[in-house]
Parts: C-alpha cells; sequence; structure tokens
C-alpha cells in the first residue's frame, strides 16, 4: 500500500489528467502525499489538480509533451527541489496505427519515444535519487497489447513488450536499495481516450476495467512487483504468452477487428 514516509511526500504522475491518471491523482491525494501532474491537454489537467487539491494534497502542473526536446528540462524544473518518493508513467497511448510498410517512420518514432524514450528518462531523473535515499517507487503502467504482436498497433505492442521486460530489469536493480518497481497491465479500461476511439465496450465476453479499479489496485501491489495484471485479465496473459504464436496472433487479431469501430477496421 502507499506510504507517505516511502513514497512520498510527492508524487509525479505522467499522463496524470483524466482516466487511469485522474484516479491516481485522486487516490494519492486521499492518502496524503502531494502531486505533480504532467499531460498534454490543460483543461483536463487542471480539473484534476482541482479535485486533488480538495482533498488536502498540493498540486503542481504542467502542460507538456513528453515527447518534446526539451520535455525532461521542463519538469525538472517544476520538480527540482521536491522530495519525489513516486513516479507513475501512465503516458504510454498509441498515438498513431497504421500497417508499418506503408506507415510513417516518423509518426511511429512518435510511439517510441513516448512509450519508451520519455518513460527511461523520468526513471532515470526520479529513480536515481530514490536509489540514494534507498526508498520509493516507480509505478508503471502496460497494456495487454505487449504480450502479443497486432496488425495495425505493431509498433506500439512493441514497444509495451519492451516496457515490461524493462521493468523486470530495473526491478532486479533497485530491489536491494529498498525501491520498489512495478509494472501494472491494463486490459480495456473505460477511459475518456478509449471512449473516443469509439472502442465497443458491450461485446459479449469483453472485461472492461473502470478507472478507479485499477489504479486502487496497482497502487496496492506497487511492493509486489515486477509485474502485476488489472483483475479480470490474467486469463488473457496467459493465453498470449502460449508458444502457438501463429493461431495466437491470428485469433487475437479477429477478436480486435470486433473491438474496433468500423471506420477503423
Amino acid at each position: 500500500m502507499i506510504d507517505v514516509e516511502r513514497h512520498g511526500p510527492w508524487a509525479v504522475i505522467a499522463g496524470g489528467s483524466e482516466g487511469v491518471g485522474a484516479s491516481f491523482a485522486t487516490q494519492l491525494a486521499s492518502a496524503g502525499l502531494n502531486l505533480v501532474l504532467l499531460a498534454r491537454k490543460p483543461e483536463p489537467l487542471e480539473e484534476t489538480a482541482a479535485a486533488a487539491r480538495a482533498l488536502g494534497a498540493e498540486v503542481r502542473t504542467l502542460a507538456v509533451d513528453l515527447t518534446d526536446v526539451d520535455a525532461l528540462k521542463r519538469i525538472a524544473e517544476v520538480t527540482d527541489g521536491l522530495e519525489v518518493g513516486l513516479l507513475v508513467f501512465n503516458a504510454g497511448a498509441n498515438t498513431y496505427g497504421h500497417e508499418f510498410v506503408t506507415g510513417d517512420l516518423d509518426r511511429f518514432q512518435q510511439v517510441i519515444d513516448l512509450n519508451i524514450t520519455a518513460q527511461l528518462a523520468l526513471v532515470r531523473h526520479f529513480g536515481e535519487p530514490m536509489k540514494e535515499r534507498r526508498r520509493g517507487g516507480l509505478l508503471l503502467v502496460g497494456s495487454l497489447a505487449g504480450f502479443l504482436g497486432s496488425a495495425q498497433i505493431s509498433i506500439y505492442a512493441a514497444v509495451k513488450a519492451f516496457c515490461r521486460i524493462f521493468a523486470e530489469g530495473l526491478w532486479v536493480e533497485m530491489r536491494d536499495h529498498d525501491v520498489d518497481v512495478l509494472e501494472f497491465v491494463l486490459g480495456v479500461t473505460r477511459t475518456p481516450a478509449m471512449e473516443r476511439a469509439g472502442l465497443s465496450f458491450d461485446l459479449p465476453g469483453l472485461h472492461v476495467s473502470e478507472p478507479d479499479d485499477v489504479a486502487r489496485q496497482a497502487l496496492a501491489a506497487l511492493g509486489d512487483g515486477p509485474v502485476q495484471v488489472a483483475a479480470g485479465n490474467a486469463k488473457a496473459v496467459e493465453v498470449r504468452s502460449g508458444t502457438d504464436r501463429a493461431r495466437l496472433v491470428l485469433g487475437a487479431h479477429e477478436a480486435s477487428q470486433r473491438l474496433l469501430p468500423p471506420a477503423s477496421k
């Protein structure tokens, strides 16, 4: 569980404006942590900040695109002088879905930069002081997409696989320094971003998580790294980890076609 002495007094949430990020913000504020919220869109960012302040937290915000070359510099300016005991990296969205060989390499690079480059930079920046203090937490939000290659999101699935393996190695490195490392794997979650994408949440048999629930589960599991899976998705991980990769990939492709809106097929 979150302990202010171990994971405070400040938490940085990348992707902290809406959906799961907003749930992390309010739950951490309720636990007594102060927050630095990072997101691209200033309006929902300020709405979440106001909700956290109403719970007693001190909150700083920064509207920033994590793929910008000066993003880390700007984040450092906002957080320098703060004792950050928890980093929540919740910013790994898929910003470009396309067949790879006809796609735009620059757009694919943006997916890599957001999910890998920005995550590594923030973990490096905030992780070293945690190691020196011998306390803290690094919570990285992952995706079921990282367990299986998928058409149209091959790069996104690949970066999510990278992030999970990175979290496992980081967990080994930091465990002797009393720093918690956890990748918390999400499945289909009812977030504003997924709703805007037009995903079909009412398909028979589809498990849909709620943001408050997954944030609560992730925070409770922070000390149980390196990888935990949101409730209701363990069987999907088990299936996607099988050895008959052709059958699994094709089966998942057919299922994803039912999930996506008609215009995306």
